[in-house]
């Protein structure tokens, strides 16, 4: 009676494929990652940030990308903010500045993200300076993907 239990079995897996063997599995994949940063000196403060995801399945690659800043001075110092993105089949690229100042004393921020080929890269660089003081400075970078 085991014997018979043991064929039937062998038999049974010999009739049943294996998905792997039978097709390669397509390449699937995903990324996701971002950096942000900010700045303050004196009065005056500015932040920006950048995420980025990106996804590769049956059906193809799926991506998304956003960026922006803020920046903000007290005492009716000067500010500005500004984010752009660009994109096409091939990938996405966001960039995002801010500023404040506020006669010499300033805080700035930049990132640049980029999704392209399964990975996300991004990169923040901030800023602030007060005179008479050594400026302070601060970098933050994230490479995710394959």
């Amino acid at each position: 009676m085991r014997t018979a239990v043991l064929s039937a079995v062998a038999a049974a897996a010999l009739l049943v494929p294996g998905v792997a063997l039978a097709q390669p599995a397509p390449a699937a994949g995903s990324a996701s990652g971002g950096t942000a940063g900010s700045a303050a000196a004196g009065g005056t403060s500015a932040s920006t940030i950048g995420l980025g995801s990106t996804s590769t399945g049956e059906n193809g690659t799926s991506s998304s990308l956003g960026t922006g800043g803020s920046a903000a001075a007290v005492g009716g110092g000067h500010v500005g903010a500004k984010s752009k993105v660009n994109g096409n089949r091939n990938g996405l690229n966001g960039h995002s500045k801010a500023r404040a100042q506020n006669g010499g004393t300033w805080s700035d921020s930049k990132t640049h993200i980029k999704v392209h080929k399964g990975e996300v890269r991004s990169r923040t660089k901030s800023m602030s300076h007060v005179p008479g003081q050594k400026p302070t400075k601060s970098t933050s970078t994230d490479l995710s993907g394959e």
